[in-house]
């Protein structure tokens, strides 16, 4: 029984003390005057009785009610209730009132909506009233009695009822009500009145009335559920309302949700206007505030504001509140909209029922609180399986395994639950329903035995609702136990009493009447017997064990059984010692260990294993073991939710090896790398679960107890054992029965239990924490979360983790300060903080948790020194399985700077390595080591998959194309261990992407990363690979060397000029092919050595002649080598003038070769020798060049043979020159500058250019590009020329439409071919001048000039770079594509815009090929004369001349226009530091891309392969040869570097220019030959240069892993092949098949070409008979010999054609012809004919097929061997075939009979081998056989498979034949 109310409380309005204008609140009585014992009066009543203030009034209200909660500091809550009336004011209450502070009030008053204040006047001279309020103060929840109660004392009061106040409320405070169970009491207050009271069954169920109804009526679904979540997450929520009933209401509705769980921090459902600051507290809260106070919580910023009278709520964006976990989230939505608005149902019903009866808003209320309640069992379903028992006596101490039911509901992601585990309520919740033997209501019920039926009813939602209304029933029964019986009788005011003026004010009570009655009440109360409430308390039920809420399938890692079959094989491979088996199965395992199965599966077998003393292991089986526990636990989150760490724990501490006679390791050594262990939530979840288990072993009889050692939290479910709960159940139902000695007895065996676990784990976590090798502080500082422990802990100071802790943890300790404390003060302190928190929860006496204290740091010091002999003896152990380390295979003179560190090559973008695609093997990732050389980055290894074999992979690149390093954090595919790695890219288009071994520290990582910098960029050229290979030279040389011996610089030019006439004479004499139709030469003598004839032009001032820096003197011998380099010979060739400046010789001569920049003065990066016009002075030159940029003006490069134009290139023009010329026409200025004197000389220069063409030395007038193709140039036509559209940009507009004249030309070519050579009109202007746009913009044409000028839109350099970068990324992409497919690299390619560079170029390049072509003369002068002019000016030649096609014409091409005309390679290439900021620019690459496309659609007019294209692409990056070092000539001389003594070279050194090595790799191999070879001398190429007619170069996208880049030969030719066996019967040898893998193997070596292959089996067998090998060049020359002499022999007319081809001569393609016969195959060979031939150009080539006779001739040395005999014989068919005349062959060498249809055929039609044949006989003839031939001339060969009737024309030939196959027979 309890007091139905404690106080009795008088409230009246009274004046503030410091004067202001508010009133406030005086207690004028309360009863009893002294406080109970058990409940002191509550603090601050007079603020709640009036919220919104004390304030006076102008009118009388009616009275109000309401009931306001207090929260004392044992967290017990009053109720008050407070009746509030108004009594006019005394005279001197109302004296206090001033007439300003009205005015002041008048707002506030208003907003409150209580009180309304009249004008000051009238405030003077009418009557105020002052608020006065009766105060219930009550422990019990019964408003509506309180409500009665205070309504029949003011009833009484006003009414003036003849009744004794003071009997009233002595009857109140002595009424005694029962607590809960059902009862109902009838009660009277003495004035005739009386009262039913009930209360609920069940007092734990809470009372809602109609609130919770009311809260969803005033906000909605979504917003109700929002406040739960917000509520359950400890968030502040606020409710605003004009009307205190329903603020206490609402909040009343909210906590009633919340059941089962407690809301425990501040809930004040009405706040008092005094106490608003309250609302920016830290701590959550649930407060209702008057709405008139709305402007004072808008600054709240993380306030969840719900407003009922509004309807909505206000989340701030600062607020998360996490939603219920899904499908939790609908459903609940949906069954509340059901209970809510029933009809939503029916609303779509075309025939809805005719009425549904409403429920009343107090069942309706109940139903909502039903269906959180049953979401509530849903979300806690099972909770009772992850209690821990940690004490049962004296009282049960229990704690909750979070991680554990989070990771078996399958709810670790989740916010909200993760959120509710934490909070306070939830401790709450363990703490009170955690108790195994206690009362259990609705809830417990539902949570154990309905899970099943909720989880059936899922779709059914009537059914859910039929569950919803049963649970409702049962909240409403707890309510209305006796719904009948609701009899009140009340004496209740009358209407309007409250503006009647009552008789007097509320009177003064006599205190003593009312003490009086309490003391009676007292007195009889302590004469009756305690009311015990009886109790019925009972085992909890645990209900079923849990599942997931919603069963989610984990991806790839679904473990089916096959899987877990694997791991079980794998780990009795392992003990069973069968290694290699388990090897096999290991990367299967490790990919299965992802999946949560295979995992806990992995524990039970190796648990298994220790139970059968099977933990000692080998070193083998211990690495294994640690393999996969290590793979277990990297999946392992800090939680360890699945419970896998905490299975592996026993285990780490079981397994071992020993490493010497005393010394063991165990495993925990090895898998301390994990965030787990480190987490303290993990050690107490483990420590409690221990605990638990050998709590319940205490008290369970030894019969019962099989298994001690249990799996934390995984209470064994067998009928037979009984859970710890049950046992704890029993125990504490026997605790009051048990003898006080037993008691104690008990409680000390359960605190030594716990005192030993606390050892025990102090001993385990050193194990785990302490790392191996403890001098170092590695590990701890690596761990994740080590770092901010405490202060983890600090705001975890929830549930678990209670006050005892707090305040040890100081900031100052914890793993913060690894790097300054020594690691064992760490995890002492670590340990000491778990294990004062752990004892302190589990109640563990002071005396022993002290000795702990002391115990602890010698545990970790015993420990330390134990690891210390281990790490001692494990240092000496060999390094497990790791493979040896290959050494690659390094060039002469490469050495190695670092050597191998262990690493992981990982695979990267591209498939083929990966097996992908082409489906080869997963050669990645692969394990090695990489090397760092002088000239190359190596990774050699193997693949870590197993199952590949023993393949050797190799990627390697030359430190010098090194474009991109990255650090990157990756993955060791084997151990799975997070290592550092780098990402090395290189512009050979090779990617190493590779991890770290551990074994590999960091500074030797970071040692490799220096070395590489320092050798990708030297401080100077000679730190590269090319001057430091086999020469004296230095890297920390300085540049400048002392003087060498040598002439001056004077001499040197001297010397210069006199060589390179003499080379030019003998260069002209002694070449062979490719004359020139000499125009000019042919009536001069050869020229002489007439020295005073050279010029050496000394009217330069002297200024200009001496370069900037002093030049090095070089050795006068090898002058001739400059004058190669200066090109003289090509000049020469061309015809392009003498070396003679003077006018009086040679005046036919258009051009000379000028000496002027010999010096390098005028311009540093030309050649000493140029081609210029004859007319032009050596010192106008000086003055032309300062138009051009760099100096760089217009030299004369090529000129056509046929047409006698000539092709300039230049710089691009400066702002005054032809531009200036053009724009500025106005007056000239008086006294003219130098600047215009260079243009005037410019002017003339280009005139004389001009005027030098045969053509227009006479011509008059102006010509215009006019007559330019409308199908080349125009955007319609198929070729997309200059004027492409799209991006490519192009000619100007304006260009375009003067170009666009098109009725005198052949309409365009398919496929944008351009029209016929004739197409071009000869009227158009004598010199073209091909800009940049920009450049000429606003320039007018001249109508005087013979120039015109084209602007083209062009890329510059820096946007190569760009789309080479991209381009890089497109084709070696750095990680594995999302969408792999040829779709995603098409796209990247396409945003490189590579392609569209390519494309540019060839247009352009064709355009002035066209114009050249035509006989216009064309000067390219593009950016700075240095990259793009170079690139455009190399294709037209290429495309001009065939003789650049040749080997020796494109070397010549590329010394002359890239090296003389000093293209920038080192620069570009960005070859020293101080070209490390302009990055990799491939300039040259991509003009070799372009002669690549080209190669492509005329693959028979270069005499080189797309090998030697690829090899220059690869070594002009390589820095391997010194040819393409440094920017210019200048340069080169410089550093001594063009002219190295021919001597010197023909040392053992290796070869210094790439030429050379070209030369003598050429020699031996014809790697870099073209057998396709078959020129037309005069052909002009014009390839297409559409985008879709590119394609992208191989160079970019293969790869060969078994060797490296095939581009250093020696390195890429592996040792030879074994030879063929020849079988044992003496047959032909056996065949050898071979896989050959697409990105493994090099396919030109695996599989060679036909013509490859011959020639490489004729040198074997020349070898093979002790010859001296014919050079492969000498027996290609004399093969193509043969054919053609055949081509004459065998000429029937035209002979027929092999290759009918239907393209024009242009297109001709492929002239290796293979036709597969019906036995075997032989080869066919067309080659050309050279123009011997005489055949015209224009019709299709034909190729003569050869006959049987020549096709081994060429091969063998004598053709008698080849065709022992031949002759026709008669063959019979088959069966029923006739007999058929045939052309025989007999091969000794080959040991066959060939038959062909006619002696002329190549094609043979069958084959017999002899080496079958078993006899030859004498035959008959058969049916069909020849009539006139004689009996004996048949003869029967008869083989293994047939027998072959045979019938010569005589009978000597048959004998001759037998004679003949039969010595074939015996020689074999």
């Amino acid at each position: 029984m309890a007091r139905l109310a404690d106080y009795f409380v008088l409230v009246a309005f009274g004046p503030h003390p410091r004067g202001s204008g508010e009133g406030q609140g005086q207690i004028l009585q309360r009863f009893p005057e002294k406080d109970w014992e058990d409940n002191p009066f509550p603090q601050g009543i007079e603020l709640f009785c009036q919220p919104s203030g004390w304030q006076l009034c102008p009118e009388r209200n009616p009275p109000t009610f309401f009931v306001a909660v207090l929260t004392d500091i044992n967290s017990e809550r009053h109720y008050c209730a407070c009746l509030t009336f108004w009594e006019p004011v005394e005279p001197t209450q109302e004296a206090v009132c001033t007439t300003e502070d009205a005015v002041e009030r008048e707002e506030e008053a208003d907003e409150g909506g209580q009180v309304r204040l009249l004008t000051t006047t009238s405030a003077q001279a009418g009557q105020l009233f002052a608020p006065k309020t009766l105060v219930l103060v009550s422990r019990l929840d019964h408003a509506e009695v309180f409500r009665n109660s205070l309504g029949l004392i003011y009833a009484i009061h006003v009414e003036g009822l003849n009744v004794s106040l003071e009997n009233v409320i002595g009857n109140l405070l002595t009424c005694t009500v029962p607590l809960a169970g059902g009862s109902q009491r009838t009660i009277s207050l003495g004035a005739g009145d009386r009262q039913v009271i009930q209360t609920p069954l069940a007092d734990s169920l809470p009372i809602s009335r109609c609130s919770v109804a009311l809260l969803f009526r005033q906000l909605g679904i979504t917003n109700v559920l929002s406040l739960f979540c917000a509520a359950l997450t400890e968030h502040k929520v606020l409710f605003l309302s004009r009307s205190y009933q329903r603020l206490a209401d609402a909040c009343r509705g909210l906590l009633a949700l919340l059941f089962p769980l407690r809301y425990s921090f501040t809930y004040v459902p009405i706040l008092p206007a005094q106490l608003l600051e309250v609302l920016s507290t830290p701590t959550p809260f649930i407060i209702g505030v008057n709405a008139a106070f709305q402007a004072e919580t808008q600054e709240l910023l993380d306030v969840i504001v719900a407003d009922l009278d509004g309807g909505t709520v206000t989340v701030p964006e600062c607020v998360h509140i996490p939603p219920l976990p899904e499908p939790l989230q609908s459903q609940t939505h949906n069954v509340l909209s059901m209970v809510l608005d029933p009809e939503l149902e029916l609303a779509d019903l075309a025939f809805p029922p005719a009425t549904t009866s409403t429920p009343s808003l107090k069942m309706q209320d109940k139903e909502l609180r039903a269906v959180f309640l049953r979401l509530f069992a849903q979300l806690l379903q099972g909770y009772r399986w992850c209690l821990h028992i940690v004490r049962i006596h004296p009282e049960p101490v229990i704690r909750f395994h979070k991680a554990a039911f989070l990771g078996q509901r399958g709810l670790v992601e989740d916010d909200f639950l993760m959120k509710v585990l934490e909070g306070m309520a939830f401790a709450g919740f363990v703490s009170e329903r955690g108790v195994p033997y206690r009362p259990t209501d609705l809830f417990d019920e539902l949570v154990a035995h309905e899970v099943a039926r909720m989880r059936a009813d899922e779709n059914h939602p009537q059914r859910v609702l039929r569950h919803v209304q049963e649970l409702a029933e049962q909240l409403y029964k707890n309510e209305n136990p006796y719904p009948a019986v609701a009899m009140h009788k009340v004496q209740r005011p009358g209407e309007a009493s409250h503006l009647r003026r009552p008789p007097r004010p509320f009177p003064r009570l006599d205190e003593g009447t009312v003490q009086w009655i309490v003391d009676q009440a007292a007195a009889k109360m302590q004469g009756a017997p305690p009311a015990v409430k009886a109790e019925r308390r009972t085992t909890v039920p645990s209900g079923p064990p849990m599942t997931a809420i919603l069963e989610r399938c984990s991806g790839p890692h679904v473990n089916s059984a096959r899987r877990l079959e694997v791991v079980r094989n794998c780990i009795s491979y392992v003990f069973e010692g069968k290694m290699l088996e388990a090897k096999k199965l290991l990367p299967a395992v490790l990919r299965a260990l992802k999946g949560r199965a295979a995992r806990r599966c992995l524990a039970q077998e190796l648990h298994l294993h220790v139970q059968q003393n099977r933990a000692v292991l080998d070193h083998q089986q211990f690495d294994f073991v640690v393999r996969m526990m290590n793979c277990c636990l990297q999946d392992c989150t800090s939680l360890d939710e699945h419970g896998i760490a905490a299975a592996l724990l026993p285990l780490v501490t079981a397994f071992c090896r020993k490493l010497s006679p005393g010394v063991t390791q165990f495993a925990y050594s090895c898998v301390q790398e994990h965030v787990v262990w480190s987490t303290p939530q993990f050690w107490e979840a483990m420590f409690y679960g221990d605990v638990q288990t050998h709590i319940r072993a205490l008290y369970l009889e030894p019969s019962e107890d099989q298994a001690p050692s249990q799996e934390v939290g995984e209470a064994s479910s067998q009928e037979d054992q009984r859970s710890a709960l049950d046992v704890a159940s029993e125990q504490r139902r026997l605790w009051p029965t048990l003898s006080r000695e037993k008691q104690q007895e008990l409680v000390q065996k359960e605190e030594s239990t716990v005192f030993s676990q606390a050892i025990h784990y102090a001993n385990r976590m050193s194990y785990l924490l302490l790392p191996l090798d403890s001098s170092k502080s590695r590990l701890l500082r690596e761990r994740a979360g080590l770092g901010d422990l405490e202060s983890a802990s600090n705001s975890l100071v929830t549930n678990s983790m209670a006050g005892s802790m707090a305040e040890s943890y100081d900031t100052e300790s914890g793993f913060e300060d690894a790097e300054t404390c020594d690691v064992a003060g760490a995890v002492v302190r670590f340990i000491n903080r778990f294990v004062d928190k752990v004892c302190t929860e589990s109640g563990v006496t002071s005396d022993h948790l002290k000795g702990l204290h002391v115990m602890v740091p010698d545990i970790v010091q015993m420990h330390i020194e134990t690891l210390e002999a281990v790490h001692r003896e494990s240092k000496r152990l060999p390094p497990i399985q790791k493979p040896k380390l290959l050494r690659p295979r390094l060039l002469p003179g490469e050495e190695c700077v670092l050597d191998g560190l262990r690493v992981y090559l990982l695979p990267d973008g591209r498939e083929e390595g990966a097996g992908g695609g082409a489906g080869g093997p997963a050669l990645f990732p692969a394990e090695g080591a990489v090397f760092l050389t002088t000239y190359r980055v190596i990774f050699t290894g193997m693949p870590t998959d197993p199952l590949v074999g023993e393949q050797v992979v190799v990627r390697s690149f030359p430190v010098a194309a090194l474009t991109k390093e990255k650090r990157i954090s990756v993955q060791t595919p084997v151990d799975q261990l997070l290592q550092d790695g780098l990402q090395l890219r290189s512009c050979t288009f090779q990617l190493l992407k590779m991890a770290f071994d551990e074994e590999v520290g960091s500074d030797s990582a970071e040692l490799f990363r220096k070395q590489l910098h320092k050798l990708r960029y030297p401080p100077d050229i000679r730190g590269t690979f090319a001057f430091t290979l086999g020469s004296t030279h230095t890297s920390g040389r300085p540049s400048r060397v002392a003087k060498d011996k040598g002439p001056s610089l004077r001499t040197l030019s001297r010397n210069l000029v006199k060589n390179a006439k003499k080379t030019m004479v003998r260069q002209y004499v002694t070449r062979k092919k490719y004359n020139p139709p000499g125009w000019e030469q042919r009536g001069q003598p050869p020229y002489e050595d007439q020295e005073d004839e050279i010029s050496v032009s000394e009217e330069l001032e002297p200024s200009t002649l001496t370069p900037s820096s002093a030049l090095k003197p070089s050795d006068r011998m090898t002058m001739s080598s400059l004058v190669e380099r200066a090109c003289c010979r090509d000049y020469q060739r061309l015809g392009l003038g003498t070396l003679s400046s003077s006018l009086s010789r040679a005046k036919s001569e258009a051009f000379r070769i000028s000496p002027v920049n010999r010096m390098y003065a005028i311009c540093r990066s030309y050649p000493g020798l140029l081609i210029v016009p004859q007319s032009i002075q050596d010192n106008a030159l000086q003055r032309v060049s300062r138009c051009y940029r760099q100096n760089r003006f217009p030299v004369v490069c090529w000129r056509s043979g046929r047409s006698k134009a000539v092709l300039l290139r230049s710089g691009g023009l400066h702002g005054k020159g032809v531009v200036g010329l053009f724009k500025a026409q106005n007056a000239p200025s008086p006294g003219q500058s130098q600047a215009d004197s260079s243009s005037l000389e410019q002017e003339k220069y280009l005139q004389a250019v001009v005027s030098s063409m045969p053509r227009y030395a006479d011509a008059s007038g102006r010509n215009t590009l006019s007559g330019f193709s409308s199908a080349h140039m125009g955007s319609h036509g198929k070729r997309g020329s200059v004027r492409a559209s799209g991006r490519s940009g192009g000619l100007g507009a304006d260009v375009g439409s003067r170009l666009a004249d098109r009725d005198v030309l052949s309409p365009p070519q398919a496929n944008g071919a351009p029209p016929d050579p004739g197409f071009l009109r000869p009227q158009r202007a004598a010199l073209y001048i091909i800009g940049d746009k920009a450049q000429l913009k606003g320039v007018r044409p001249d109508p005087l000039q013979q120039w015109e000028l084209v602007p083209i839109e062009v890329f510059e350099a820096r946007q190569v770079k760009a789309s080479f970068k991209k381009l890089l990324k497109a084709c070696v992409p750095g990680c594995p594509a999302t969408d792999p497919g040829p779709a995603s690299f098409l796209r990247s390619l396409e945003d490189s815009e590579w392609l569209t560079q390519i494309h540019k170029l060839l247009q352009i390049s064709v355009l002035v090929v066209e114009l050249l072509d035509s006989g216009s003369s064309v000067l390219v002068s593009l950016e700075d004369g240095w990259d793009i002019t170079t690139q455009v000016v190399s294709l037209v030649q290429l495309l001009s001349d065939p003789f650049y096609r040749t080997l020796e014409g494109f070397r010549l091409l590329v010394e002359k226009e890239w090296l003389s005309f000093g293209h920038r390679f080192s620069h570009r290439g960005a070859h020293t530091l101080a070209g490390q900021s302009s990055g990799f620019t491939p300039v040259f690459l991509q003009f070799l891309d372009c002669v690549y496309q080209v190669h492509l659609q005329f693959p028979m007019e270069f005499e080189f392969s797309q090998f030697y294209l690829k090899f220059l692409g690869y070594h002009h990056a390589s820095r391997r040869f010194r040819t393409f070092l440094l920017d210019s000539d200048y340069e080169r001389i410089e550093l001594g570097l063009l002219y190295e003594e021919k001597g010197e070279r023909r040392g053992q050194l290796a070869c210094r220019s790439v030429w050379e090595y070209v030369e003598r790799l050429s020699k031996r191999t014809p790697v870099f030959y073209n057998y396709m070879y078959a020129p037309e001398d005069t052909e002009v190429l014009r390839p297409y240069s559409n985008v879709s007619n590119l394609k992208v170069w191989d160079f970019y996208t293969e790869e060969t892993l078994s060797e490296g880049p095939p581009y250093d030969w020696e390195l890429a030719q592996g040792p030879p092949e074994p030879p063929e066996e020849e079988r044992p019967d003496g047959g032909a040898p056996q065949s050898r098949r071979r896989v050959v893998w697409p990105c493994y193997d090099s396919r030109p070596r695996v599989q060679p070409d036909a013509i490859s292959r011959l020639l490489e089996e004729l040198q074997r067998l020349e070898t093979e008979l002790g010859r001296p090998p014919e050079r492969w060049k000498d027996t290609w020359d004399r093969v193509k010999a043969a054919q053609r002499l055949e081509g004459r022999i065998h000429g029937r007319g035209t002979p027929s054609s092999l290759l009918v081809s239907s393209v024009p001569h242009h297109r001709r393609s492929l002239g290796v012809y293979l036709q597969e016969g019906p036995v075997g195959s032989t080869l066919s060979l067309s080659l050309d004919s050279d123009q011997s031939s005489g055949s015209t150009t224009s019709s299709s080539r034909q190729a003569a097929r050869r006959s049987t006779s020549t096709l081994y001739s060429q091969f063998q040395t004598a053709e008698s061997e080849n065709r022992s005999y031949e002759g026709t014989l008669y063959k019979k068919g088959a069966f029923m075939k006739p007999w058929k005349a045939r052309w025989f062959v007999l091969d000794k060498t080959k040991h066959q009979l060939r038959y062909y249809d006619h002696r002329v055929d190549t094609q043979c039609k069958g084959v017999i081998d002899l080496a079958e044949v078993e006899a030859v006989a004498p035959g008959t003839p058969t049916m069909g056989a020849p009539k006139t031939v004689d009996e004996k001339a048949f003869f029967d060969v008869k083989t293994t498979r047939r027998v072959y009737n045979f019938c010569a024309q005589d009978v000597p030939s048959a004998q001759q034949w037998v004679d003949r196959i039969q010595s074939c027979l015996s020689d074999a």
